[in-house]
């Protein structure tokens, strides 16, 4: 009898398998199906709010009400976007909760002189610290449901992977190639060679 072969080690998935899409796709990507919510807590969203740090204002340290606010975002985000890559009308109650973590920290635009740059409009939001934070996810949602490219959202096609992408190349179809993509390959290289 021939042995069977030994699968190929699979890389260990990061604590936050996928980011690096646009803000509001990591946001969701935050809920994975094996691992679960990655934000459950204030350190897993601190964890997370590291990896975004070059995209959201500072907070300072997460506490259980910026975990209330970003989790209420993310619930809306969710609803709204399962219903716009369909091109059907998201839930009312998700608008108006999106509509509401944004209007929770108005923006205003503030002229800069710098000698490098010349003039500049940087945004500053007013509010406190987690109205911000709000807001700025809520604006993030709101940048990806007016896209025309919402429709192009993609769920990772590997079994049990519910991770969310916009595909750069048409024929992506695994959150990570590396993970999902293997673990695809690995399992039709097993039914292939199944005694």
């Amino acid at each position: 009898m021939a042995a069977t072969p030994t699968p190929p080690r699979l890389p260990t998935p990061a604590p936050f398998p996928l980011t690096g899409e646009p803000l509001a796709l990591d946001l969701l990507n935050t809920r994975t199906a094996d691992a679960g919510d990655l934000i459950a807590d204030p350190a897993g969203l601190s964890a997370w709010l590291a990896l975004q740090q070059e995209r959201l204002s500072p907070i300072g340290e997460a506490g259980s009400t910026e975990l209330a606010a970003v989790h209420a975002v993310r619930e809306a985000a969710g609803a709204a976007l399962a219903a716009a890559r369909h091109g059907e009308r998201p839930p009312a109650d998700a608008l108006r909760a999106l509509n509401e973590a944004s209007a929770g920290a108005p923006a205003h635009r503030e002229l800069v002189w710098s000698p490098q740059d010349g003039l500049t409009a940087t945004p500053h939001r007013t509010g406190t610290p987690v109205r911000r934070l709000a807001a700025e996810l809520a604006d993030a949602v709101t940048d990806l449901l007016t896209d025309p490219r919402v429709r192009d959202v993609r769920t990772c096609e590997g079994a049990d992977c519910v991770l969310l992408f916009l595909p750069t190349h048409p024929r992506r179809r695994w959150c990570v190639a590396s993970v999902c993509g293997n673990r695809a390959r690995v399992a039709r290289y097993y039914a292939r060679h199944k005694s």
